[in-house]
């Protein structure tokens, strides 16, 4: 079954993936770091922004994909593709901030705009998986 809107968003975060992972790389070129992080803040900043990015789009994407392959409207699967990305997007970029309130704002409103779809997809898929069980 193919799921085309689940593989338009893997392929964004993808490339969000390959810029923060480019950030990280950049980084430690210019700044001679080529092991660890030496407390280099930095860099600390952009390798946190890539794994936390690592560590939410995997599960994302699976969640993403199940609804599509459950049925569910266009519609449903795109905002909730949309959604997962923004969250992604704007975390990401709270780390590429300097200033501090404007980061902390983008972090908490990424982190909703995660974790809520995470939990609506987890709830739907739970409650349509409920629904088609047959004894």
């Amino acid at each position: 079954m193919p799921l085309p809107i689940t593989g338009i968003f893997a392929g964004l975060n993808t490339i969000l993936l390959l810029y923060l992972s480019i950030q990280v790389i950049s980084y430690r070129r210019t700044k001679q770091i080529a092991f660890g992080d030496k407390d280099d803040v930095g860099l600390i900043r952009r390798m946190r922004a890539q794994a936390n990015a690592a560590e939410y789009m995997p599960i994302s994407l699976i969640l993403l994909g199940l609804t599509e392959g459950m049925s569910a409207p266009g519609w449903a699967v795109g905002l909730l593709g949309a959604a997962l990305l923004c969250g992604r997007v704007m975390h990401g970029l709270t780390f590429a901030s300097k200033d501090t309130k404007v980061h902390f704002r983008y972090r908490v409103v990424g982190m909703h705009l995660t974790l809520w779809p995470l939990l609506a997809a987890a709830a739907g898929l739970i409650g349509n998986g409920l629904l088609q069980l047959t004894y």
